[in-house]
């Protein structure tokens, strides 16, 4: 098996989650976001307990930048222990 390239994987994983969250903001600034939570909340007969705060583009900017970046150096690891135990 072809090891990963480290990088390649990690900037991708990175992107999606960055896609992710930028979604979420931009639920949360079009206002959409607490009706879809109360939504997915019903749908696991769970009572809603959390509202959602008004939207800032620093924190939308800051809640993008952490998970990417985060999720950039998970993958790393991933990618380096996936390699280390499944290539020979």
């Amino acid at each position: 098996m072809r090891p990963l390239h480290p990088i390649k994987v990690a900037t991708t994983v990175a992107l999606l989650m960055a896609c992710i969250h930028f979604g979420w903001a931009l639920l949360v600034a079009f206002g959409v976001a607490q009706s879809l939570l109360n939504f997915i909340f019903w749908l696991h007969f769970i009572a809603p307990v959390y509202t959602i705060q008004s939207f800032s583009w620093v924190v939308a900017l800051g809640l993008v930048l952490f998970t990417s970046t985060v999720s950039f150096f998970a993958a790393l690891l991933f990618v380096y222990l996936w390699n280390r135990i499944h290539v020979l």
